[in-house]
């Protein structure tokens, strides 16, 4: 097994902040892979959800966009205008994407499927990184023809950063299951935030969720 992951979050009498390591490594991939620089971690919020079944089966990990195509701040549906909840980070930064892991369902998996996750779902930011995902040509344009091919894309370029010599620091805690990482520093804990939701445009300015 792994040296126990090192950590510099800040202090709880017991624990490992999993969104504290998790932003991170994400701040790493982005600075060192060069298909990621647009991505500016500043304004992407990162929360942990719960999940009841830690099985394999269901969702390791989400991006969830908050303006619609072309970065717009409004939509028509319905005949009415609807816009997304807007989500503030601490500093007072307007949010563009939430990108969320579930636990322990993320953490279960094979280290080398876990970084690609994480790539997987960074690589969905579009490259004008506007708060709209990348847009791949044809009608399937998140993951393009074959979701396994585009996820077979994700470990190459999770191996080309681990190629590139990161701090062990950085991924280390992915070694570890769930179960491990908790015996290991015992509750795991880190941000929790609401999902934004589709409002009407006009009640826009009174439904502001803050980090």
């Amino acid at each position: 097994m792994a040296q126990a992951p090192t950590s510099n979050a800040p202090a709880q009498s017991r624990g490992f902040d999993f969104t504290y390591h998790v932003s991170r490594l994400c701040a790493d991939l982005c600075q060192r892979l060069e298909e990621m620089r647009h991505i500016d971690m500043g304004r992407v919020a990162l929360r942990y959800c719960q999940v009841r079944r830690p099985g394999g089966y269901g969702l390791q990990a989400s991006l969830t966009p908050l303006r619609f195509e072309e970065g717009r701040l409004r939509t028509t549906r319905g005949g009415r205008h609807w816009t997304i909840q807007r989500l503030y980070g601490a500093q007072g930064q307007e949010m563009l994407y939430l990108l969320s892991f579930y636990l322990p369902r993320f953490l279960n998996q094979a280290f080398e499927e876990k970084l690609a996750t994480v790539v997987h779902e960074l690589w969905h930011i579009s490259p004008q990184f506007n708060g709209d995902v990348r847009r791949l040509p044809g009608r399937c344009y998140a993951h393009g023809h074959s979701e396994e091919h585009y996820h077979a894309q994700m470990r190459r370029l999770s191996r080309q950063w681990l190629a590139l010599g990161p701090p062990p620091a950085t991924y280390e805690f992915l070694q570890y299951d769930f179960a491990q990482l908790r015996g290991a520093f015992g509750p795991i804990y880190g941000t929790r935030i609401n999902t934004p939701r589709l409002i009407p445009a006009e009640t826009e300015l009174a439904r502001v969720e803050r980090l």
